[in-house]
């Protein structure tokens, strides 16, 4: 990218789109970014694996085939056209809007809603977990605010997974991720 290219982009502001890598890349599409000083998150979970006998743990991609990068359009869009090596991953586009051409466009991840989804997915709890829209039985609606233990500090619905209450974050039009088990004593209503 030329430097003229990139002095017009720096009004252009940055926003979290969401990518689709192919094959489970994501990692390897991370690291090729951020050599090219994008701003990249990879949400990983923890997972146990059983190796030789041995209990063993590992922090692995929670949604394998997705990358979040924090970028301006332009500057994304112009990167994985003029390199070649980075034609595994592309936009990942919202389903439920259409542009001027009448076209879907790159989905988006507002600010609050994406340090929200970071500050979840950076703790480690093999109990948090990405939960179909058909398995949420949410308790009110109530937007809450998780006030102590391991979670304190992440918002989002109160809801019943396999018994369980947890605090489930939104990723509007791409997943629902829950934490594990919160006490009713942790959470403190924000909004109806």
């Amino acid at each position: 990218m030329k430097t003229s290219e990139m002095d017009n982009n720096k009004s252009e502001t940055s926003q979290w789109y969401v990518m689709r890598v192919s094959y489970g890349r994501a990692e390897k599409a991370n690291d090729m970014l951020m050599s090219k000083g994008i701003e990249t998150f990879l949400p990983l979970h923890t997972i146990y694996k059983v190796i030789n006998g041995k209990r063993t743990k590992r922090r692995v991609p929670l949604l394998p085939n997705f990358l979040f990068v924090h970028t301006t359009l332009q500057i994304i869009e112009t990167l994985l056209k003029s390199v070649p090596t980075l034609s595994f991953i592309t936009f990942y586009f919202n389903h439920f809007e259409t542009n001027d051409n009448g076209k879907n466009p790159p989905l988006v991840v507002p600010k609050r809603e994406m340090d929200n989804f970071i500050k979840l997915t950076d703790i480690d709890d093999e109990h948090i977990r990405v939960v179909d829209e058909s398995q949420l039985r949410y308790c009110k609606g109530d937007i809450v605010r998780v006030t102590d233990g391991a979670f304190c500090g992440i918002v989002g619905k109160v809801a019943k997974i396999t018994g369980q209450q947890r605090v489930v974050v939104e990723i509007p039009g791409l997943c629902n991720i829950a934490t594990a088990y919160i006490p009713k004593a942790f959470l403190e209503v924000i909004s109806k």
